[in-house]
């Protein structure tokens, strides 16, 4: 079984790994069927989807009806206006098949545009207020891409008190040492406000080169082999301040529960050093 700790204020004790259900985006119902026994079977509490998700909350849906107690159930919307945001919350309650959503979240906030109609009067925000006052969503959260997502994050937090936050964290990300900085200020914020951070890309090898077929569904050139992945999990666990979100991609997804279920210790810098040297790893933002 994989370790559990609190996720922010919420009350909920969330496994350290959370299922990354952008994984899901275009499997087969049979395909999701098969994940839903892996998580049952590490004991994984927590799935984190989005509405963007391609066929994500179609699939997780029918798990619903048998499974919605054991779950911490957390979803996200891109849209920015308060109509948008409301009517897209309408159909994720519909195809998830839930009548309440855990964690509602703003997708992929990280523009000055996006923040500005979200943040505004007749923003999302005015529709996520409104749904946890009215006890469809339980806890408010924002989420982002980029380099200057912590610090949108921290800017977010300012403006509104999130239950929780996403981003992506993993060893080549922080020699970034602005990105490393703006982290840390982050969590220092999140931690003095019990908010939850998730962090998202731990399997980063490299962008996708050029003269590499895809033959992954996630953003990046992931990491492969267990020992590597072992590595790159073990290291983001090691951090007892975050969680971390599983890989967008439910071939590898086994090997990234093994190695949490397996964790003891973070590895060690020269460790880290040692495997981008041999994984060729590099910064998937840049």
């Amino acid at each position: 079984m994989i370790a559990k700790k609190a996720f922010g204020r919420t009350g909920h004790m969330s496994t350290r790994v959370l299922f990354g259900a952008a994984a899901l985006g275009g499997v087969s119902q049979e395909e999701a069927d098969q994940v839903l026994a892996l998580l049952l079977r590490y004991g994984i509490n927590h799935i984190d989807t989005a509405h963007s998700y391609g066929k994500a909350e179609l699939l997780i849906g029918p798990w619903m009806p048998e499974h919605r107690d054991k779950f911490f159930l957390a979803t996200k919307t891109e849209q920015r206006t308060y109509d948008g945001a409301w009517a897209e919350l309408e159909t994720s309650l519909e195809l998830l098949k839930t009548d309440h959503i855990d964690l509602w979240q703003m997708h992929v906030l990280i523009t000055e545009e996006g923040w500005q109609t979200a943040m505004g009067a007749d923003g999302a925000l005015k529709a996520f207020i409104q749904a946890r006052e009215q006890g469809i969503v339980r806890f408010l959260g924002v989420t982002g891409h980029e380099l200057i997502v912590p610090q949108m994050h921290l800017r977010s937090l300012e403006r509104f008190d999130f239950d929780a936050v996403l981003l992506p964290y993993n060893y080549v990300l922080m020699q970034n040492s602005q990105y490393a900085a703006d982290f840390e200020t982050l969590l220092a914020a999140c931690a003095a406000r019990d908010v939850a951070v998730q962090t998202i890309k731990s399997l980063c090898r490299s962008p996708w080169p050029s003269n590499v077929t895809r033959n992954r569904s996630t953003w990046y050139q992931p990491l492969e082999t267990q020992e590597a992945i072992d590595k790159a999990v073990h290291w983001i666990l090691g951090d007892d301040r975050v969680f971390l979100n599983s890989v967008g991609d439910i071939h590898l997804l086994p090997q990234v529960l093994e190695a949490a279920a397996n964790f003891q210790q973070r590895p060690s810098d020269a460790e880290m050093a040692a495997l981008v040297e041999e994984q060729a790893m590099s910064p998937l933002f840049v």
